[in-house]
């Protein structure tokens, strides 16, 4: 990576921008009241964003569907495909209702008690918190923050039997009701999955047929098989996306990694559990353990924050996203940005263009080189062809690589070594029969190509001659022949494609005509 920035003149950064190809970081839009119209989806698709994420923490079931609707609409009228991810609310905790509904402000240095009977209307001297075992698990000394740490108290005394916590006002603050809760350092005993999220999840997720669920404050692997088990028959079809954002997900991240198709780096919550200072290294390290398991890794929160109301992000927003790309994150997230701020669309195209330039900066062969001395030996025999396939498109200065799959599973071990070229990824839906009826995997494992970072998805023609010679080959050529439409390729151009042929897997080297 390195590289790659000291081969770039001060002369090549000043002069006017040349045209960089796509950005192969994808880009993850949170749909919200100013992004949920058809035409406004239509532009958030041309800009860049591959997933669109439904907040569940707001909204009901109706509101969601309705947006989902105009996505479909969207993604006809511009030809592309996207896909869902369910966020769900997961196990918070709020402050309770206030006297008249009126805010209340409080004072540093005076004393607040804390409530753990959430049918208390508080005020400036009573504060109700939903978590019944507040008393119970955290102790003098430690710290409570309250509306994104905009309030810190801290805490004198507790009284579990009465479900009461004294407290210290350590800055002065407007308080507003039902605002989220942390508790640094404690280990909070509420389920990962709550009865709402079960709800979201059975009755709009699956009949909706979403690609992804980001499951909220994941503590641990076991989470994860819960979440699974929730899921019933539909378990195999929703990939699960690992949201660490407390010390315990960070303190079990090895575990929950394995355990997860995806993960999160969500910055929010986490910067109010773990120190500020720590957050940067936190975020390296899970992007570098997921880029070494071959995993897809999402950077979130507040990564353009100021494009909420302003058409330009500042400096340090820029610098944040070019260094989570330079990092290896496959994914950026916006937020706020995209469904409730000012300029949706701009913040997807100044998303875009981040990501290009950042990735214009990186060696890929010399990236390569340290990916392959860090792989432990010896490699699965899929991943051996995967990481040569690579090797091969670097040697042959290919234009493209073409990955022929069934569930997705080798296009992501390509993109695990990070080719400077994109991936073409084209899915063949699997027809299964019980005899009786016949039925198909659908778009699901293109869509959900859709995550990591370089992965072009094409869905093939489902047959049931799928692994036939002739089948492959026709496949093969219809996508090339995309390839040239799309301007991946042209003639002339070599291509390498990686494909299975009865049992084995072959790479080819293919000159586009």
């Amino acid at each position: 990576m390195k590289d790659g920035l000291m081969n770039r003149s001060m002369e090549d950064l000043l002069s006017e921008a040349k045209v960089l190809p796509p950005a192969k970081t994808k880009i993850i839009c949170t749909l919200g009241p100013k992004s949920r119209d058809v035409d406004v989806l239509v532009e958030l698709l041309n800009a860049g964003m591959s997933i669109a994420r439904f907040n569940f923490s707001h909204g009901s079931h109706e509101y969601h569907q309705g947006t989902l609707d105009n996505l479909r609409l969207a993604e006809e009228k511009a030809g592309k495909m996207c896909a869902v991810l369910l966020d769900t609310k997961g196990p918070e905790i709020r402050t309770g209702f206030l006297k008249g509904n009126k805010n209340v402000f409080l004072k540093v240095g005076q004393e607040v008690t804390l409530t753990t009977d959430y049918d208390v209307e508080g005020d400036e001297n009573t504060i109700a918190l939903s978590y019944k075992k507040l008393a119970h698990d955290v102790k003098p000394g430690s710290q409570v923050l309250i509306a994104d740490g905009s309030i810190v108290l801290s805490v004198l005394q507790c009284l579990p039997a009465e479900g009461l916590v004294k407290c210290k006002c350590l800055n002065s603050a407007m308080l507003g009701e039902r605002k989220n809760c942390n508790l640094p350092g404690v280990v909070v005993d509420l389920p990962t999955i709550t009865d709402k999220d079960l709800d979201d999840i059975l009755n709009w997720g699956i009949p909706n047929k979403i690609d992804f669920i980001a499951a909220s404050f994941v503590r641990k692997g076991s989470d994860l098989t819960n979440i699974r088990l929730a899921l019933g028959a539909q378990a195999p079809f929703i990939k699960i996306v690992s949201k660490v954002e407390n010390q315990e997900g960070l303190e079990n991240f090895d575990d929950i990694l394995h355990m997860s198709d995806a993960i999160m780096v969500a910055r929010g919550d986490l910067g109010m559990e773990i120190p500020t200072e720590k957050i940067f290294l936190a975020q390296k390290m899970m992007i570098h353990k997921c880029n070494a398991a071959g995993k897809p890794v999402v950077t979130a929160t507040q990564m353009l924050e100021s494009m909420c109301k302003n058409p330009r992000p500042t400096r340090a927003e820029a610098t944040d996203v070019a260094n989570a790309v330079l990092d290896g994150t496959d994914s950026v997230m916006l937020s706020g940005e995209t469904a409730a701020g000012s300029f949706p669309v701009i913040a997807v195209r100044v998303m875009a263009k981040i990501c290009s330039e950042a990735e214009a900066a990186i060696d890929h062969n010399s990236l390569f080189k340290q990916i392959m001395q860090h792989t432990p030996l010896p490699m699965s025999p899929l991943e051996s062809l995967a990481s040569s396939a690579v090797r091969t498109a670097h040697k042959v200065r290919a234009s493209l690589i073409i990955v022929i799959t069934k569930e997705g599973v080798t296009a992501r071990l390509v993109a695990k070594y990070r080719p400077a070229v994109p991936v073409l990824t084209v899915a063949i839906p699997v027809l299964t029969t019980d005899s009786l009826t016949w039925s198909c995997s659908g778009e699901g494992p293109a869509r959900q190509c859709l995550i990591t970072r370089g992965l072009l998805p094409l869905l093939a023609e489902g047959s049931t001659r799928a692994t036939d010679n002739d089948t492959t080959d026709e496949i093969l050529l219809s996508a090339i022949k995309h390839s040239k439409t799309k301007g991946l390729c042209k003639k002339g151009d070599s291509i390498v494609a990686l494909h299975r042929i009865g049992a084995a897997s072959v790479i080819k080297i293919i000159e586009v005509v």
